[in-house]
C-alpha cells in the first residue's frame, strides 16, 4: 500500500462525512484488535509500550530507554508478524542525537512501514528544557524535518502540532494528517488528574485554524488526540463547533482505560450484583464532582431507551437537581437533556446503519415513543429524516 492509496483512501471517506478513528497502540493485540473493529489507521507509539507496561505513557520522554530502539525492537516483534489490513503509523523520535534521520526514515520505509508520526514530540515540552532543547537543535524543527523528509520518500505523514505556527510548519513540510494534540488525556488510574475543559478546547481549536483559509483545510484531513474527549458526544460538541475536524486519534481512550474499566466490571459482575454496585457507590464517602457525572453517564448509557430524568438522578444521588444541573454543565460542557438527546441520536444513527429494525423500531429502542419528535430531533442534528439517512448511507 502506498501513500497515494493510503492518502486517497482516507480522503474518500472524509468526503463521504465519515470521522476517521486512529488508535495508538503499544502492543501486538491492541493492534490487532483496533484493525478488526475497522480503525482508520493505527499509531506505533513508544508511549504505548509504557502504558502496556502499567506505566504512565510519559515514560517515552524519560532516559529509561532509546525511543526508537525500544519502538522498533516491539514493531519487530510483536507487529510485523502480524496479519493487520489497517495503515500502521510509526512514532518516530526526530530529536534523537543517536540517528541519522534520514537513513534512519528509509529504513523504516525498507521494513515495510508505511508512515511516521514526530512522537515522542518536544511539543509537550515547555519552559527552560524546551529552550535548551530548541537551542542545540533538538527542537521541534527536526520533527518538521522528518516529516518533510518522509513525504518526500513517498511515505505518510501524520504530524502532531500545538499552535498555529506548528501548523503552517507542517502544512509546508507536506503532512498529509495534521493532528492537534491536547495534551494527556483524562480518566482510568494512570490518566492526569488536571484537564481544560471542553469550551477551552474549543476555543483553542478555533485560535488555531482561524487563520487557514478553508481550501487549504478541506485539502488535509485535520484530526485531534488526546486531552478532554472521553466519550463520542464529546468528540461531536467540537465537531459541531469545528466542521473542519475529520476525526479522532486516541491512546488511553482506546487501549488502556476500556481495558482497565473492562476487567473491574468483570471481576465486579462475578462478585456483586447490580444493586449491589448501586449501594458501593451510594456508601462512598467523599464523592468528587467527576464521580458523580461518571454516575450520571453510566446511567444513561445503561438505561437510554427509559424514561430518565434529572429529578430521578438527583433524588438517587441525594443531591439538588440544580446542583447536579449545574455540575453536569461544568464537568461535560452541555446540558444533562443535551447530551441524553445526543446519547440517543448517536446510539440511534448506530442502529440505523448497522440494523435491520425499522426506523420506528429504532426510535422505541431508544427511548422515543413519539415518532415526530425522534424524527425532528435526527434531522436537526444530522440534516436527513431517519427513513432518509438509513437509504443514502
Amino acid at each position: 500500500m502506498t501513500n497515494n492509496n493510503i492518502h486517497s483512501q482516507l480522503l474518500n471517506k472524509v468526503k463521504k462525512g465519515t470521522k476517521l478513528i486512529g488508535v495508538s497502540v503499544g502492543s501486538g493485540i491492541s493492534a490487532v484488535n483496533a484493525s478488526k473493529n475497522n480503525a482508520d489507521l493505527i499509531l506505533f507509539l513508544s508511549s504505548g509500550i509504557f502504558r502496556n507496561r502499567g506505566v504512565s505513557s510519559l515514560g517515552a520522554y524519560l532516559a529509561a530507554s532509546n525511543s526508537n530502539d525500544l519502538n522498533l525492537s516491539i514493531f519487530d516483534r510483536d507487529i510485523a508478524t502480524k496479519k493487520i489490513d489497517t495503515p500502521i503509523i510509526f512514532g518516530l523520535m526526530a530529536t534523537d542525537p543517536t540517528i541519522n534521520i534520514e537513513n534512519f526514515i528509509s529504513c523504516l520505509k525498507d521494513r515495510g512501514i508505511f508512515g511516521i508520526n514526530n512522537y515522542p514530540t518536544v511539543g509537550l515540552i515547555d519552559g527552560q528544557f524546551r529552550n535548551y532543547l530548541e537551542e542545540n537543535n533538538l527542537g521541534y524543527d527536526q520533527e518538521v524535518r522528518a516529516i518533510r523528509i518522509a513525504k518526500q520518500k513517498g511515505m505518510f505523514t501524520t504530524a502532531f502540532v500545538f499552535n498555529e505556527i506548528q501548523t503552517k510548519q507542517m502544512l509546508d513540510a507536506g503532512a498529509d494528517i495534521i493532528c492537534l494534540h491536547l495534551g494527556l488525556s483524562v480518566g482510568g488510574d494512570l490518566g492526569t488528574k488536571q484537564i481544560k475543559s471542553l469550551q477551552y478546547t474549543n476555543h483553542l481549536i478555533q485560535q488555531i485554524f482561524h487563520s487557514f483559509n478553508e481550501g487549504i483545510l478541506q485539502e488535509k484531513m485535520i484530526m485531534l488526540y488526546g486531552g478532554p474527549i472521553k466519550t463520542q458526544q464529546d468528540f461531536q460538541y467540537l465537531c459541531d463547533q469545528n466542521e473542519f475536524i475529520n476525526g479522532y486519534i486516541g491512546g488511553s481512550l482506546f487501549e488502556r482505560i476500556p481495558t482497565e474499566e473492562g476487567l473491574k466490571v468483570a471481576i465486579d459482575n462475578f462478585k456483586y450484583s447490580s444493586d449491589e454496585h448501586m449501594i458501593s457507590f451510594m456508601n462512598k464517602k467523599d464523592k468528587s464532582p467527576e464521580e458523580y457525572i461518571d454516575f450520571v453517564q453510566a446511567y444513561i448509557h445503561q438505561h437510554y431507551y427509559e424514561y430518565i430524568s434529572l429529578n430521578e438522578l438527583a433524588d438517587i444521588l441525594y443531591i439538588s437537581r440544580p446542583y447536579l444541573s449545574k455540575l453536569f454543565k461544568q464537568v461535560i460542557g452541555k446540558s444533562f437533556k443535551e447530551y441524553l438527546v445526543m446519547y440517543r441520536l448517536a446510539r440511534a444513527e448506530h442502529m440505523l446503519l448497522n440494523t435491520n429494525q425499522s426506523v420506528k423500531e429504532i426510535a422505541d429502542s431508544v427511548g422515543y415513543n413519539d415518532y415526530a419528535h425522534f424524527s425532528k430531533l435526527f434531522k436537526q442534528k444530522y440534516g436527513l429524516s431517519p427513513t432518509h439517512y438509513k437509504t443514502t448511507n
